[in-house]
């Protein structure tokens, strides 16, 4: 089956009938509903009913289910509470690009939940919705009719930033459905910027189709279960205060062999997402104003069926492809990585009417829109859709030609998340980020078969690439995009980023028919490829830094100069380093360089992609893969590890792992 699989217990049979076991896996964390750095849930552990689930930070942000199953309670999701009676038996989950899915044993009757987030790269009306399905599948395990209900709870921690905020909690109906509504009573937008952080502005939605076997109510975080609705049956009644859950119960009634199911919707509106120089941006979904939650939710609810078997599709087509490029282990971090990269990023459209698909450096520094993040993260969207590709480079592009960034490099940053009002790092990675833009717009060029995006940017594309002329083989003492591993000066590695940069600049060149640039740039790029392979090469490797015989380091950036075609490099110089790297391995992976034993897991997938051949890649992979299912650094996957012992050394959630997608990108081009 297309996906990855790990079955928690021991009961293959029970839910397959042919006796053959699941191989018993696990992944770091399992994505529960995720969209944007706010809106993002997961369960932390191996068993959903173990532990309370979080945001990406780790900040707990609770989801409940129980089943009731004749008069007996089967806690399903969440934290024990006082008066359940039974703990249900997880048997599997299963993650794929687009939805977790679990199967329960609740006594009599077996319970399949799935979290549907309808990540599609190009349909952006989808992808912008804020709208998560939770579907609950009842079925009898024993022969047998039970009477059956089905308990969900959201609180609304999902709506604040920390549990001291006060909220305020309401139901109604509108458009078929019964809907919980949660939010802050201060409201403000907008007005905090930061790594460790979680939204207070906006509303929480809980919504379920209307009628007779579903009420909602809405009770204190601390209070008894209840699956008894009001007497009335009125609406949740409106509460202020702190930490209420919004609650839905379900009455499926008798079900036996065949299986019943119930759909809960969840959503998020943020009202505003981000600020862009000054100017408040509403999400996308929300560019005709007259649109409204209610809307995305009625819509949501309408379009289930289909929505579904699109995402059964893409997760199919993109398991198929990640497997025939790369092999099981690969396609299984593929899935991994999906839904973690897509849902680092908020889509808005800036005050020119361009699409801006913002990052957040989750645990790294709160940055949006850095380069150098954009850059590993590149594969997934050059591969699913390049607009998006465009919108993470548009807000740089704007930064430097509006004159709001002054130097003859490229910037570093647009801020700090959500506020993209210009750059806060630090300090400048002239020859790092000058490179990667560079590259990426030719890669965009590659990926739509057109310079048109190169011509409209063209005239800030020639200063970075000048810059890069005089700066960028030798590169003085500065950071790279491995700033954590801090500064080097003569960086081998920065120096091929500098020269593929230049390199693309001259592809760009050749498809706008400018003969005279071509020329110049083909001639300075290979007359400096030349020269890196004299420099470089200490007897059967090329060395970290130009001064440094004894140091080696991963040449990730060689991987353009083979995706793009440039072949600026013979590729003996590939097979070198490969052969080499093999040698270096440790029980999780690759070393970034010899300065350490972490890596960055991005990296490898770019370095693995240089080889010639299936079984030296697989080699590379298949360390990467015992961290990913090994690693005792439960969070959502660090792309920064420890190679001895697969621990995280930093960050986590990044946007980063959709560096994973390097070779399904290179095999493409490659055709």
């Amino acid at each position: 089956m297309p996906t990855i699989k790990w079955t928690i217990a021991f009961t293959a049979l029970l839910l397959t009938g042919t006796g053959a076991f699941a191989q018993m896996q696990k992944a770091p964390a399992y994505p529960l509903i995720v969209h944007d750095p706010y809106f993002s849930i997961w369960s932390f552990s191996d068993t959903l009913n173990k532990s309370v689930t979080k945001h990406w930070t780790g900040a707990s942000q609770p989801l409940e289910a129980f089943i009731k199953v004749d008069d007996k309670f089967y806690r399903v999701m969440g934290k024990p509470r006082e008066n359940e009676t039974e703990v249900a038996v997880q048997q599997s989950v299963e993650v794929k690009a687009t939805q977790t899915k679990y199967v329960f044993h609740c006594g009599p009757v077996n319970t399949t939940l799935r979290f549907t987030n309808p990540l599609l790269l190009r349909d952006l009306a989808l992808l912008s919705r804020p709208v998560s399905y939770i579907s609950f599948s009842v079925r009898s395990n024993d022969g047998r009719q039970h009477a059956v209900q089905v308990y969900f709870a959201v609180s609304s921690d999902l709506s604040v930033n920390t549990p001291a905020e006060e909220v305020k909690c309401s139901g109604y109906s509108a458009g078929g459905l019964n809907i919980l509504k949660a939010g802050t009573t201060e409201q403000p937008v907008l007005q905090k910027k930061g790594d460790n952080l979680r939204i207070d502005w906006g509303y929480l939605y809980v919504a379920v189709p209307a009628g007779k076997n579903a009420f909602q109510s809405i009770s204190p975080g601390d209070a008894p279960l209840s699956f008894t609705p009001p007497a009335n049956g009125a609406a949740a009644v409106p509460v202020t205060g702190k930490s209420y859950r919004l609650n839905t119960v379900a009455t499926l009634g008798r079900v036996g062999a065949q299986p019943k199911e119930q759909l809960i919707l969840v959503g998020y509106d943020d009202l505003y997402s981000i600020q862009f120089f000054g100017q408040n941006l509403r999400p996308w979904w929300r560019n005709d104003p007259r649109v409204t939650m209610e809307n995305k939710l009625q819509e949501a609810f309408a379009d289930y069926t289909t929505t579904l078997k699109r995402c059964g599709a893409f997760n199919d087509s993109l398991y198929a492809g990640a497997e025939k490029a790369g092999g099981k282990a690969y396609a299984d971090l593929c899935v991994l990585a999906y839904p973690q990269s897509v849902a680092a990023h908020k889509l808005v459209k800036s005050p020119e009417g361009e699409l801006l698909f913002f990052s957040k450096e989750n645990f790294s520094n709160g940055c949006i829109n850095t380069v150098d993040v954009t850059y590993p993260s590149a594969p997934l969207f050059l591969l699913y859709n390049p607009e998006l590709m465009k919108g993470m480079l548009n807000g740089i592009f704007y930064y430097s030609e509006s004159g709001k960034w002054k130097k003859n490099f490229a910037a570093h940053d647009l801020g700090t998340y959500p506020l993209a009002n210009g750059q806060v790092y630090g300090e400048d990675m002239p020859v790092e980020e000058s490179g990667n833009l560079l590259i990426l717009t030719a890669a965009i060029c590659r990926a739509e078969g057109s310079p048109a995006y190169a011509k409209r940017h063209w005239h800030v594309l020639e200063l970075w690439a000048n810059y890069l002329v005089k700066n960028g083989f030798d590169p003085v003492n500065q950071l790279c995009t491995d700033d954590f591993a801090g500064h080097l000066s003569r960086n081998s590695n920065l120096s091929v980023k500098a020269i593929e940069g230049m390199a693309a600049f001259a592809l760009m060149a050749g498809m706008l028919h400018d003969t005279a640039a071509t020329i110049a740039y083909d001639r300075i790029v290979r007359d400096m490829a030349l020269r890196w392979d004299t420099m470089a090469r200490v007897g059967d490797h090329y060395a970290l830094t130009f001064d440094k015989t004894d140091s080696w380091s991963q040449k990730y950036n060689l991987v353009w100069d083979k995706v793009l075609a440039i072949n600026l490099f013979p590729p003996r110089v590939y097979k070198t380093e490969i052969n080499y790297y093999l040698h270096k391995q440790q029980p999780f992976g690759l070393p970034l360089d010899s300065r350490k034993t972490y890596t960055k897991s991005d990296w490898i997938m770019w370095t693995a992609t240089l080889a010639d051949n299936r079984r030296d890649f697989e080699a590379f992979v298949t360390p990467l893969y015992k961290y990913a299912t090994q690693t005792p650094t439960r969070v959502p996957l660090s792309d920064w590890h420890e190679t001895l012992d697969g621990r995280k050394v930093g960050f986590q959630a990044r946007s980063v792992v959709g560096g994973y997608f390097m070779k399904m990108l290179a095999d493409k081009w490659k055709k």
